[in-house]
């Protein structure tokens, strides 16, 4: 066991760099053996209930050590037993000799092991959720403070029709909405395996309560509302489905989406100078170039999401691969895999909710930007106040194109201004359009429905859900680790 100053052994980034300690605690040893040991009462209450020879003493003895944990003997064991959840039932029973004839009984390993998982698994996104509220309150913060601020809009990343900064933000926002809506049907709709036996046919309970089915049913219903579990597999092999799994991979794949999305656009935009992500005040953007100021945080988010995206492939492969009641090729992945992903997923929301709470509008290069784009923007409206008056539609276009183009022209190989208005003005054909000039030179002009589409899906879409989900939420402000 490695010890804490030695540096000879690998440590993970997500343990050491990335991840919260709140998450960190969830995926713990010591939170996944307590959890064991909780089951295992859980169970052994049920079956004293439905009228096995369980004592209270027996349950008390269980409960006195349930976090107690003999790291040392339990290591031991499972390097002579060669089998993880034998090794700690012994290690408890030593612990709780009276109790030792009726823990694990009639149960298999699975009903430890996935059923803590679950259980893990839900904890993680509760915190998940709220961590997406967080940045959910944030973004529509920034969108509301930012809806009327009139900025380029880009396709295939080349100048097109300006949108706002605030109705940008809410298409981020629409993003996460859609993760949260997906985490909350698969949290609502996480099931629990309860206590099912070998191959899910509850034949070992079968034979404990001699037979009777209505027994073996209460202990399962029991055990699964102790843990607050609404929903229970009827019908399930030695685990449950690992179809669960990957389902819950695909919501914490779709968050890094959202995420990696997000970032993509603020690196970016900090590149033309337009937003720039929050900065320490002794924060290093180079070792060679002091000077420079870049999006640390945002360009972790794009390689945490990568991770995540790819990561989260893997649950789909092992349930694809599971043969009849149970494989084992499941177990040394699943115990990589999924923590990590959660892992990943907690670093990449507690960075999103920093840059969310700090991103900085830069309004005048955002204004210079768009500005240089104006005259381009308003060539359609010149060319219908021209047409209007007599012109030859034709002709006009290919006048206004061949100005257009000069005006491009200079402005990229000369550094010139953006002079097409004055190229208008000074042709006789669009003289219908001179008087319009100085009234499109307002970007403002060109936005259409950008501030009141913010506006109303604020208003209809976000606040309600907000709203609705205030019960899950508590401000999540973690500082990033590193």
């Amino acid at each position: 066991m490695m010890q804490p100053d030695d540096r000879s052994s690998y440590v993970n980034p997500l343990v050491e760099r990335y991840a919260s300690p709140r998450m960190l605690e969830l995926f713990s040893p010591r939170r996944k053996f307590v959890t064991w040991r909780r089951l295992w009462i859980a169970l052994a209450a049920a079956e004293k209930a439905c009228g096995l020879a369980i004592t209270d003493d027996q349950i008390r003895a269980l409960e006195a050590r349930v976090e107690d944990i003999p790291w040392e003997r339990a290591a031991a064991l499972e390097r002579e037993l060669r089998h993880d959840v034998m090794a700690h039932v012994h290690a408890y029973g030593e612990q709780c000799p009276a109790a030792r004839p009726i823990l694990h009984l009639g149960a298999t390993s699975c009903y430890v092991t996935d059923n803590a998982d679950l259980l893990l698994f839900r904890a993680a996104l509760d915190l998940v959720r709220s961590r997406l509220l967080t940045v959910l309150h944030r973004l529509a913060r920034f969108a509301e403070t930012h809806r009327d601020v009139p900025t380029l809009a880009y396709t295939h990343l080349q100048p097109a029709q300006p949108t706002t900064v605030g109705r940008r933000a809410c298409l981020w926002i629409q993003d996460l909405v859609a993760d949260l809506e997906d985490l909350v049907h698969v949290h609502r709709t996480l099931p629990f395996l309860g206590a099912k036996g070998t191959t899910g046919t509850q034949e070992s309970f079968l034979k404990l309560f001699g037979g009777d089915e209505a027994r073996v049913e209460e202990v399962d219903r029991r055990v699964a509302e102790q843990f607050g579990f609404e929903r229970r597999l009827v019908v399930s092999g030695q685990t449950y489905p690992r179809k669960i799994d990957s389902r819950v991979a695909g919501v914490l794949s779709g968050i890094a989406q959202s995420a990696a999305k997000f970032a993509a656009d603020v690196r970016l935009a900090q590149s033309f100078q337009e937003l720039f992500e929050p900065v320490g005040a002794r924060q290093i953007g180079s070792s060679a170039m002091p000077y420079k100021r870049n999006p640390m945080k945002a360009e972790r988010i794009s390689a945490l999401a990568r991770f995540v995206i790819v990561g989260a492939l893997n649950p789909g492969l092992t349930a694809a691969a599971q043969w009849f009641e149970r494989t084992l090729d499941d177990s040394a992945n699943r115990r990589l895999v999924l923590p990590e992903i959660y892992l990943a997923v907690d670093a990449i929301l507690v960075l999103y909710a920093e840059i969310a709470a700090g991103l900085e509008v830069n309004r005048r290069v955002i204004a210079r930007r768009l500005a240089a784009e104006v005259p381009f923007l308003a060539t359609e409206e010149l060319l219908m106040a021209a047409t209007a008056a007599g012109g030859d539609r034709q002709a006009l276009h290919e006048k206004l194109r061949r100005h257009a183009v000069e005006a491009r022209r200079r402005m990229v190989e000369e550094g010139a201004p953006n002079d097409l208005f004055a190229r208008v003005a000074a042709d006789p054909d669009f003289a219908a359009a001179h008087g319009r000039l100085p009234t499109l030179q307002d970007p403002a002009r060109f936005t259409g429905r950008a501030r009141t589409q913010a506006s109303r899906y604020l208003a209809e879409v976000v606040r309600p859900l907000l709203a609705r989900e205030q019960p899950f939420f508590r401000e999540e402000d973690e500082a990033t680790r590193v």
